[in-house]
């Protein structure tokens, strides 16, 4: 299951949120504003591209919309005295007909999100960059970043072919069916001669654990798992030194043997030969 779905829809209510915050009890105002976020979302990548989009968030209020923009690059949005980001408000206010709070949110680390490491492949691929190169460097860059592992997969025609074709790269832990990693998931399309190429993304940034104390009680009993058996260890060379200690101290009382002489029945020792000899 855990190698078809989306992860970030997977661990949603369990170490994600949602990027959709608000409700409704109309059923047919339910899919207007469905449709209203998905209008908003696409409006936005297409005007923000250029500023590397990698999340949006919208809540809804009364009469009220607030947007949380998660950008690699903020003053691309913010424009010079914030007059990048009024005329943004504007547009959105006249799409949706309510008041609009736009907040910019800069991505610190943009070699660990899925969604920017895709875009950066695709923009590579549509300027003629081998596909297996870009793949390659992107993942070096998530690794040098911190990232746990990163699994990349490209499909397509790739490198002109006549047929299309999936290759993937991964490198480090990426585990899809465990709900406590946190899997960041990204998609983006290369724009070619050829057609389209697919690029997906999957990068682990370690387990999120729920717990008050921070400590993975897993890691703890580990660590009380090696602990005993060090003591057991310990233990168990005492015992074999006391032991070792003692039958030295019994094949001390033993005689010592002459040197050039072998016991009898030893082994390496050759009974005499005796031959007949007739007169």
């Amino acid at each position: 299951m855990g190698q078809k779905v989306n992860p970030h829809g997977l661990r949603v209510g369990v170490i994600k949120d949602w990027d959709s915050r608000w409700f409704t009890t109309d059923k047919k105002e339910f899919g207007n504003l469905l449709l209203e976020d998905h209008n908003i979302r696409k409006f936005l990548k297409k005007r923000l591209y250029s500023a590397g989009m990698a999340r949006i968030e919208i809540e809804r209020s009364a009469n009220k919309i607030k947007m949380d923009l998660h950008v690699a690059k903020p003053g691309v949005v913010i424009g010079r005295a914030g007059a990048g980001i009024e005329a943004l408000k504007s547009e959105l206010e006249k799409m949706t007909k309510k008041s609009v709070i736009v907040n910019i949110i800069e991505v610190r680390q943009t070699d660990k999100n899925a969604q920017l490491v895709a875009e950066n492949i695709a923009l590579a691929i549509e300027r003629r960059v081998a596909f297996r190169r870009a793949m390659k460097q992107a993942i070096q860059r998530a690794m040098k970043s911190g990232a746990k592992g990163i699994k990349v997969s490209a499909s397509g025609r790739l490198g002109g072919a006549e047929m299309a074709r999936t290759e993937g790269y991964s490198e480090g832990n990426v585990p899809l069916q465990t709900l406590r990693a946190d899997i960041d998931y990204g998609f983006a399309e290369a724009d070619t001669t050829y057609g389209k190429i697919g690029i997906k993304v999957w990068i682990c940034n370690g387990e999120v654990l729920p717990t008050r104390s921070g400590v993975n009680p897993r890691e703890e009993r580990r660590d009380n798992r090696r602990n005993d058996r060090r003591d057991n260890k310990r233990d168990n060379r005492r015992n074999d030194n006391r032991r070792n200690t003692r039958g030295n101290d019994n094949r001390g009382n033993r005689a010592p043997r002459p040197q050039g002489q072998r016991p009898q029945g030893a082994q390496g020792s050759r009974p005499q030969r005796t031959e007949n000899k007739e007169n």
